[in-house]
C-alpha cells in the first residue's frame, strides 16, 4: 500500500515568509528614498542654518507634536491588532484596526489645517509672497510640503492597506493561521510612523 506525506501549511508557510520578505524589501527603498532626502536636507540646513530656524517658526509645534502622539498611538494599536488576531480575537483585532484607521485620519486633518495656514500666508512654492521669501527659507518650505507631502501620501497609501486588511478579517479571509497580511500592513505602518518621527524634530523643532 502506498503511503502519501505532505507537510501541513508548508505551501501557505512558504508563501507567508515570501510575502514578508517582499515586503522587507519594499521598506528597504521606501528608507533609501527618504534616506535621501533626509541627506538633502541636512546638506540645505548646513548651508542655510539660520534661514531655516526662521522659516520653522511658521510652523505650529503643537500640530506637529499632537499628529506625532496620534501616529505613535496607531502604531500601538496596529501592533494590538496583530496580537489579538494571533489570539483567535476576531473582534478586538478589527476594533483596534479601526482605531488606527482613524488615528490616520486625524492626522491628515491636522495636516490639511497645518497646510491651508500656510496656503493663506502664501508660502507656497510659486505664490507670491514665497518667491520674496529668502532663498534659505524658500528652500525650507519646498522642502517641508514636498517631504511632508510625500510622507502625507504614505500615510492615504498605509489607511488604505489597513482597510483591506479589516475586509479581509471581516470575510475571514486573514485569521489566526494566515495573518501575514495584517503583519505586513503593520510593518507599513511602523515604517509610516519612523519617518514622521524623523520629519518632526527636523522642522518643527530646529529653534
Amino acid at each position: 500500500m502506498e503511503h502519501s506525506f505532505s507537510l501541513p501549511n508548508s505551501g501557505h508557510n512558504f508563501d507567508a515568509e515570501a510575502s514578508k520578505l517582499g515586503m522587507w524589501l519594499f521598506l528597504f527603498t521606501e528608507l533609501l528614498l527618504f534616506g535621501g532626502l533626509f541627506l538633502v536636507y541636512m546638506v540645505y540646513r548646513s548651508l542655510n542654518h539660520e534661514a531655516f530656524i526662521e522659516a520653522s517658526h511658521h510652523l505650529n509645534v503643537w500640530a506637529g507634536t499632537t499628529n506625532t502622539i496620534v501616529l505613535l498611538a496607531s502604531s500601538l494599536t496596529v501592533a494590538m491588532s496583530i496580537t489579538a488576531l494571533q489570539q483567535g480575537n476576531k473582534k478586538r483585532s478589527l476594533l483596534l484596526l479601526t482605531i488606527t484607521f482613524i488615528a490616520a485620519g486625524v492626522f491628515l486633518v491636522i495636516k490639511y489645517f497645518e497646510w491651508s495656514a500656510k496656503f493663506e500666508h502664501g508660502l507656497f512654492p510659486g505664490m507670491e509672497h514665497y518667491s520674496q521669501l529668502p532663498t534659505g527659507e524658500r528652500l525650507y518650505f519646498y522642502l517641508y510640503f514636498f517631504m511632508t507631502g510625500l510622507h502625507g501620501l504614505h500615510v492615504i497609501i498605509g489607511g488604505i492597506f489597513l482597510a483591506v486588511v479589516m475586509v479581509k478579517i471581516k470575510s475571514g479571509k486573514v485569521h489566526k493561521d494566515r495573518i501575514s497580511l495584517l503583519e505586513n500592513g503593520g510593518l507599513y505602518w511602523h515604517l509610516v510612523d519612523l519617518i514622521w518621527i524623523y520629519l518632526f524634530p527636523l522642522f518643527y523643532l530646529i529653534h
